[in-house]
């Protein structure tokens, strides 16, 4: 199921997470995303803003280096933390798959975290998920 295109007004939008067939409209501008790497067993963050645009990647983070996630040259090392500001245009939507070798996604807003399952109430498993910017 596909979220609503965003408005082109000046209106607020939502974050719309899909999943097994079911959106979730969460009003919110701006959330980390959060996961475990499946083999390294290594933190993974990544700052997003929900604009009219897409979904824009602000800055992403990693807590070690190894198995194809080394970080870019131009990351700093801040608070055991590889950071970095990727450059890319906003997406229309971002795809989140799960091999469930290493956790859920999870979402990050008000210094609370939660995972997918928790956000739709149900077990997403290797179900995949879709985020993009909605009008709520």
């Amino acid at each position: 199921m596909a979220a609503a295109p965003a408005p082109a007004s000046g209106r607020s939008l939502s974050l719309c997470l899909a999943a097994a067939g079911i959106v979730k409209a969460l009003s919110i501008a701006a959330f980390t995303l959060a996961w475990t790497h499946s083999i390294e067993k290594i933190e993974w963050q990544e700052d997003w803003r929900v604009g009219a645009q897409g979904l824009e990647l602000v800055q992403a983070r990693v807590k070690g280096s190894g198995a194809g996630m080394e970080p870019p040259a131009d990351a700093r090392l801040a608070d055991g933390w590889f950071q970095w500001q990727p450059r890319r245009a906003a997406m229309p939507e971002v795809v989140l798959a799960n091999s469930g070798a290493a956790g859920e996604w999870r979402l990050c807003t008000d210094g609370r975290c939660r995972t997918l399952s928790e956000i739709f109430g149900f077990r997403i498993g290797s179900n995949v998920s879709t985020m993009s910017a909605c009008d709520p």
